[in-house]
């Protein structure tokens, strides 16, 4: 693209048929709202102080939702229309020059490589703008692009004013419009809110620049799916659908084997590396980013984390907000929940809790345990039924095992406190002090048996 291009996303609208007390455009498909992938789209386009978002119903969630972008924002603080929505910027807007290109924050599965096209169209040639329509077996609820002997677009007929004739139409109008900012600027004015709505609208557009001697184009979509708006929840899921298969045929072709494809869910963040494979009802969610050679296991929960290299994830296993170095095994039933690392060749077994743990390379955790703030040395082991008591009603504290030290089963280490390198821990024993390296600590109360006590109480309870 040689000219430079300003893009209007309008997300000002509440959303009524969605019924919902949250504003349509923070409603998510694909892993994210619908607001950020049409976002995502623009900036392939224009740099990010050349994207601007329309804001008005919620405008605050929607701003800290896609700020971190970079975008701008205006605020549309009565709805009165399309058209009014995109006034509410000209000051600065009408500074930009080149291309003006309106979108809407519910259309999400717009690709840019067809806003490139529509761009490509108006560069071109000699049109004031090109608009972007798509045949429809059902165009009901949609204008009618009428076009003249020449191609060119002559009028968009809103479906209530349409004759017989011109409902016959079969070519809708998607409201999406690449236009010479200069001439849309000069006349942008002259919209009027002459219709039973009092409202401003876009699409009057075409007969003001027509009659002003210019003319628009259209080029048709090749699929109408791609630019319809979402307008309640029946929608919502099915574009969600959309972007799950467009996402898992993506990796399938990157060489991931992905299980009974249909029953998994990956966010469009997504990295999977070749030869890894996700086994059936996986979630695969957020910014993860997988190595090659991972196996995800089936119903297995994966949000936010780093896997390196050869990790498996057993089944029905959730990881959040972690990192799973090389060769580490988790799972099957374990779950990471916070800001965890496991080091290379560590396993954490069946039915085993973490959070803001780190374990060390080739440490063992395999059966019923919480680990919570703990620091666990490489090559140690922790036995069944152990739990860091992290938590003394007010503030967590961090526990501290070294290298190679064995805490055995049902232990209970209540930090704050330190197991120095290769220390060894009784099971069922309750630690509250330091312990020493290469040391044995006991923390239980010595075994009393009373010979004959239990045949005697039977005994008692008969009389």
């Amino acid at each position: 693209m040689q000219t430079p291009v300003t893009i209007v996303i309008l997300a000002a609208g509440l959303g009524t048929r969605m019924k919902s007390r949250k504003a349509k455009v923070l409603h998510r498909a694909g892993g994210k709202t619908l607001v950020e992938h049409v976002v995502d789209t623009a900036l392939q386009l224009a740099p990010a102080e050349r994207v601007f978002v329309v804001v008005g119903h919620q405008a605050e969630e929607v701003r800290q939702t896609v700020s971190p972008q970079g975008v701008r924002f205006f605020e549309q603080r009565e709805q009165k229309g399309t058209g009014h929505a995109v006034l509410v910027g000209r000051e600065q807007l009408a500074t930009l020059g080149g291309y003006l290109v309106i979108l809407y924050g519910d259309c999400p599965l717009l690709r840019a490589e067809t806003l490139r096209s529509l761009i490509a169209r108006a560069e071109g040639g000699s049109a004031a703008g090109v608009l972007l329509t798509a045949l429809m077996e059902d165009p009901t609820g949609y204008g009618r692009v009428i076009r003249d002997a020449r191609g060119h677009v002559a009028a968009i007929v809103e479906q209530k004013a349409a004759s017989p004739e011109q409902l016959a139409v079969r070519e809708a109008n998607m409201g999406i419009y690449c236009l010479r900012a200069d001439l849309f600027w000069k006349h942008a004015g002259e919209i009027r809110p002459d219709n039973p709505a009092h409202e401003y609208y876009l699409t009057d557009m075409v007969e003001i620049l027509n009659r002003a001697g210019h003319y628009l184009e259209a080029i048709q979509v090749a699929d109408a799916k791609e630019v319809l708006g979402i307008n309640n929840r029946q929608e919502l899921a099915e574009v969600d659908r959309l972007f799950r298969d467009r996402k898992v045929r993506e990796l399938m072709l990157g060489g991931v084997t992905i299980e009974k494809p249909e029953t998994v869910t990956v966010d469009a963040g997504v990295t999977i590396g070749m030869d890894s494979v996700v086994e059936p009802f996986a979630q695969i969610l957020g910014n993860t980013k997988i190595g090659e050679n991972c196996r995800i296991g089936a119903c297995a929960i994966v949000r936010d984390s780093e896997l390196a290299d050869e990790v498996e994830i057993g089944p029905f296993t959730m990881v959040g907000t972690s990192r799973v170095e090389r060769g580490a095994h988790v799972g099957p039933f374990a779950r990471l929940r916070l800001e965890n690392e496991v080091g290379p060749g560590a396993h954490v077994g069946n039915f085993v809790e973490l959070k803001k743990a780190r374990m060390g390379a080739g440490a063992k955790a395999n059966h019923l345990a919480y680990l919570g703030d703990a620091q666990i040395g490489a090559a140690s082991n922790i036995g069944a039924g152990t739990i860091t008591c992290n938590y003394d009603g007010t503030l967590k504290h961090v526990t501290r095992i070294g290298e190679r030290a064995f805490v055995g089963s049902n232990s209970t280490l209540v930090a704050p406190v330190e197991i120095g390198d290769g220390a060894y821990l009784a099971a069922g024993s309750v630690i509250t002090e330091p312990v020493p390296a290469d040391a044995l600590a006991l923390g239980r109360a010595r075994q009393t048996v009373k010979p004959d006590w239990a045949r005697k109480r039977r005994q008692l309870g008969k009389k």
